[in-house]
């Protein structure tokens, strides 16, 4: 259940709702390489509440650098921090949770971990 202070009938939550291709990574302004040169993702919101991520890194990264998870979804207008809350994932120890800064800029979601000032996901949108 997606708790009624950040429901994504708010319209900023809105804004998230639809489907993202992953754009790629950068740290210190730097394109990241974690996931090779030419890896490939999808993020999807619904206005139900629901989202799934998958980001598969190309043929030369490791599989420890492939994030696959689905769960529910909250935003917090306030903070500018939206929260995934995963109900499945394909890695055991990735965590529950999943915290994000975010900014719109354009058909751009750009995603600012919490635990690394410096790094920077960037999704564009497809629909």
């Amino acid at each position: 259940m997606v708790s009624d202070a950040a429901r994504p009938a708010d319209d900023v939550a809105k804004r998230f709702v639809g489907a993202w291709r992953y754009a790629g990574m950068t740290v210190d302004g730097k394109p990241g390489t974690t996931r090779g040169t030419n890896p490939r993702g999808i993020l999807i919101y619904d206005a139900s509440g629901h989202m799934a991520v998958h980001v598969a890194p190309d043929r030369d990264a490791t599989a420890t650098n492939h994030t696959a998870y689905f769960g529910t979804w909250s935003v917090d207008p306030q903070t500018a921090t939206i929260t995934h809350r995963k109900h499945g994932r394909v890695l055991p120890d990735d965590g529950e949770t999943v915290v994000r800064g975010y900014t719109f800029v354009g058909d751009r979601l750009i995603y600012r971990p919490l635990e690394s000032a410096s790094a920077e996901i960037t999704w564009e949108r497809i629909t």
